[in-house]
């Protein structure tokens, strides 16, 4: 691993990714022009996914007692998030349909 390498203690590498991903976020997002957010989020909110998976993994693993409350708790934001992020994109995409008559 890199931190083993370089002899980097994990936090420090850790803290310098997290930095280091705010900044770029932070950048990347004000490129976007404004009428562009609402799809840009629609997506980001259907990332969350990865989290939902991660939750459930995190279920069958590790301490029975805070591991599985962490979870549970992890899976139901996460399932919130999910569902909340298809309702924007299909509310965007409706904006889109053609009007009959």
């Amino acid at each position: 691993m890199i931190t083993e390498l370089y002899q980097v203690p994990s936090e420090v590498f850790l803290t310098f990714i997290l930095v280091l991903s705010i900044f770029l976020g932070f950048e990347l997002i004000n490129k976007v022009p404004a009428t562009l957010h609402t799809p840009l989020m629609s997506g980001a909110n259907a990332i969350s996914g990865i989290t939902l998976v991660g939750a459930v993994s995190l279920v069958g693993s590790g301490d029975p007692d805070l591991s599985k409350w962490l979870a549970v708790g992890a899976v139901a934001l996460a399932s919130i998030n999910v569902v909340g992020g298809y309702l924007v994109t299909d509310r965007m995409l409706a904006m889109f349909k053609k009007k009959e008559g």
